[in-house]
């Protein structure tokens, strides 16, 4: 089985040093392709530096380009120029991660949204998929991305951890959504295992969100409490389950639809 990782922080500071080993042991797991998440301007060229060194023959590193949420009261005027030149580089597959983040509310909501308005009109313009962040804010992001959705290509709601309204409103706006080890936590994703079957084929893709949620059902677990795209097949494991499907059916599906909506190369 071949799986694509579309959502690794692979330059937060718990992988200084050990980013090779990261890769490594992720080949050796089965997860063949990642897309690296660019949560800030100076993080995105930071992903995409990473893409270049680590992968030179571009075939199993790519990157999104954007601004979270809670960085948007750093959005400024030169800020879409500066986005534009990252989104023009060849590795870099998405626009994102853009959206809302009423949970935290690390930047004025006000600038969250112009934030993303800004990115997904360059989306647009570029004709690029949208990498999006939600939290606690589904009504207002499906109200948002309405005024955007008809000229707009492709776009998914990154790790989806919302209730049966939201989900049924983004796939109603024909969006992909990205399952994360959110699912395999008792505590608090439960209500994911009876959703996840309401999503067709061809709009589903798996993500680690490494170095975050580390997928509580996963046995030994990592002493360092740390995430990593090599645990990805636990949370395959976990959507095969609650969807009733083989896990070498969810894989080649998942997996097809990520390579397509990052247009990536198919790998031997």
């Amino acid at each position: 089985m071949q799986l694509i990782d579309i959502g690794v922080n692979l330059t937060n500071a718990s992988f200084a040093g050990i980013h090779q080993d990261v890769l490594d042991r992720a080949e050796a797991a089965g997860v063949r392709q990642m897309v690296l998440t660019g949560t800030s301007l100076a993080g995105s060229e930071e992903a995409l530096e990473l893409c270049q060194r680590l992968d030179p023959d571009a075939r199993r590193l790519f990157a999104t380009a954007g601004v979270h949420p809670h960085d948007a009261k750093q959005w400024h005027a030169d800020s879409p120029r500066h986005l534009r030149q990252l989104l023009e580089q060849p590795r870099v597959q998405a626009v994102g991660e853009c959206g809302l983040d009423f949970n935290r509310d690390f930047s004025p909501r006000p600038q969250q949204e112009k934030a993303l308005e800004d990115q997904l009109a360059l989306a647009v313009e570029l004709q690029m998929p949208v990498f999006l962040h939600e939290r606690d804010a589904s009504e207002r992001l499906l109200h948002i991305l309405k005024d955007y959705r008809d000229h707009l290509g492709a776009a998914v709601v990154h790790c989806f951890t919302g209730e049966r309204e939201a989900l049924f409103g983004y796939l109603d706006l024909d969006l992909h959504i990205g399952i994360t080890g959110w699912i395999c936590d008792e505590r608090r994703g439960t209500h994911l295992h009876g959703l996840v079957g309401n999503i067709p084929e061809g709009r589903l893709m798996l993500e680690s969100d490494a170095p975050y949620l580390l997928p509580r059902s996963l046995r030994p677990k990592p002493k360092n409490g740390r995430n990593e795209p090599a645990y990805l097949p636990e949370v395959l494991r976990e959507v095969a389950r609650h969807r009733g499907e083989s896990e070498a059916h969810l894989a080649a599906h998942t997996t097809l639809c990520a390579r397509r909506f990052f247009n990536l190369p198919e790998l031997a």
